[in-house]
């Protein structure tokens, strides 16, 4: 059965070394489902996948190099075979470079070429422009990055691509107990353990930060307010300079000592708090320990 939903499907291919493993990644960001370095032959039966009903994906980028050469030849033919799909949305990326530039990045890496792993780069190169040049004509945008940074390479592809008023950067804050270990993917990480703590008492023992009577508690210190002040104004700056660093998610972890109530309360605020700078999301990740360590007594 054919997927209703129409898909968009880019191809990314070119030169080695022109910027393929930042577009992969930059395609990924926006959200695509990426394959690297997928062989054209297997082309036909990914896209039978593709096509299932029950399927949700809709947006794909697949990269297509020389890396998989012995395959490379029935590129072109795949590409044929992809005009005649209806329900999809076909569009090649190709990403090219001075010879010069291509040269400098492969004596930087110190890597040959993968077309003449033996003998110079500059005949790789040579090589790899010959049996690419029918593919070259054949790419709906190309793309020189021999004066591109890598992030300058991301920041154009996510602006040629990303989807009208879709904001691809994200801060995701999440709650956690520092005697359950700080999160291993946090960017930032901040202490709450000096705040009053809810844990002592009694009636708001059981509870936690997302109950309105933990929450309250928390708030109401002069400690508090203080505190949210003063990281409110250095997230307010901070959070649009990784931003215009080029990345695409920033995780702040907050701290208290189990993860059950300042550190959940202080999460929840912020989140709605800066909501207006970007996308934010909020998560707790030690907020059910207590009480599965409570339902195993």
């Amino acid at each position: 059965m054919i997927n209703e939903k129409e898909t968009k499907l880019v191809i990314i291919t070119g030169m080695s070394g022109a910027g393929k493993t930042v577009a992969v990644q930059s395609f990924e960001d926006l959200g695509y489902y990426c394959v690297d370095n997928l062989p054209p032959a297997l082309l036909p039966k990914f896209l039978e996948l593709l096509k299932d009903s029950s399927n949700t994906i809709c947006k794909v980028a697949l990269v297509m190099d020389l890396r998989g050469r012995e395959f490379f030849d029935s590129l072109v033919q795949a590409l044929d075979f992809l005009d005649k799909e209806t329900w999809l949305t076909q569009h090649v990326l190709f990403l090219d470079a001075k010879d010069g530039a291509l040269v400098r990045r492969y004596k930087e890496t110190r890597r040959s070429h993968p077309l003449d792993p033996g003998g110079r780069i500059i005949e790789g190169i040579t090589k790899e422009r010959q049996l690419l040049d029918e593919l070259r004509g054949r790419a709906q945008r190309i793309i020189d990055t021999s004066e591109l940074k890598p992030r300058e390479l991301r920041e154009m592809i996510l602006s040629k691509y990303s989807e009208e008023k879709q904001d691809i950067f994200s801060v995701h804050f999440v709650s956690f107990g520092f005697k359950h270990g700080i999160p291993i993917d946090a960017d930032l990480v901040f202490d709450v353990r000096f705040l009053p703590n809810p844990f002592y008492v009694e009636s708001l023992k059981p509870l936690t930060g997302l109950d309105s009577e933990v929450s309250s508690y928390v708030m109401k210190w002069s400690d508090t307010q203080q505190f949210i002040e003063k990281l409110q104004d250095l997230l307010q700056f901070m959070i649009p300079q990784y931003k215009k660093e080029g990345k695409s998610q920033l995780v702040i972890a907050i701290g208290c000592t189990g993860g059950q109530h300042r550190s959940v309360t202080l999460t929840e605020y912020f989140s709605k708090a800066l909501s207006n700078l970007c996308l934010t999301h909020a998560s707790h990740r030690d907020i059910e320990k207590r009480k599965k360590y409570n339902e195993q007594k």
